[in-house]
């Protein structure tokens, strides 16, 4: 069981990221249409993280900040590791403004590199919002049950199972059991925008999506 004092709280709750939002988006002179196109997240759900109605997961709060021209530590407060080694009882952690989702940091961030990696905690019944963007991703269970929703496909994936996929394809995932899960995330945070997602894929609609087999 984890300790809740070993969490760095953020500074701010969901109405405060949501102000911060919409503030910079005043500052800006962009209509919520205009960070809708340019962010590739829909006008009702910013308009429902700017009233502090709903809490963005973090590659989504990436989205909308790129969208803004800020980093996403415009919006949470994130650790800053020293060098690329972690101890699994001292690593990093933090959360997104208003979510139940502990992240520990397990990699990086510097200049040069573009792969991010996290360990999720994620609590009984989190649902996450349906999102596309460009890149892919690649989770790997640690404890608990994931069901993850890749396209028209549902996976159920306990520990040990994995899943890479693109994240062109819609994909939105949840922990529908009474448990903690536990997850291995690792993919691009720096997303691009809408707009510049894969010429190539959009040639080829009919394109095969490659998804790893699971074996169940």
């Amino acid at each position: 069981m984890q300790n809740k004092a070993d969490i760095t709280t953020v500074n701010s709750s969901t109405d405060e990221l949501g102000r911060r939002m919409r503030v910079r988006r005043q500052r800006l002179s962009m209509t919520l249409q205009e960070v809708s196109d340019a962010s590739g997240v829909s006008v009702g759900y910013l308009s429902q993280v700017e009233r502090g109605n709903a809490t963005p997961t973090l590659g989504t709060l990436t989205q909308i900040a790129q969208a803004l021209e800020v980093d996403t530590d415009y919006f949470i407060r994130t650790p800053h590791a020293g060098d690329s080694l972690t101890r699994g009882d001292s690593r990093p952690r933090f959360a997104v403004a208003g979510s139940s989702i502990e992240y520990e940091q397990i990699g990086t961030e510097r200049a040069g590199h573009e792969l991010t990696s996290y360990v999720m905690n994620v609590p009984p019944g989190y649902e996450s919002e349906l999102v596309t963007h460009v890149g892919e991703e690649i989770i790997y269970i640690l404890e608990g049950t994931i069901s993850q929703i890749v396209g028209e496909r549902e996976y159920m994936l306990g520990p040990g199972d994995s899943l890479h996929y693109l994240g062109t394809t819609p994909h939105c995932w949840s922990n529908k059991t009474g448990k903690l899960a536990r997850i291995l995330w690792v993919g691009r945070m720096q997303y691009e925008k809408s707009g510049e997602i894969g010429q190539s894929e959009a040639a080829q609609p009919n394109a095969t999506r490659e998804i790893l087999p699971l074996k169940r």
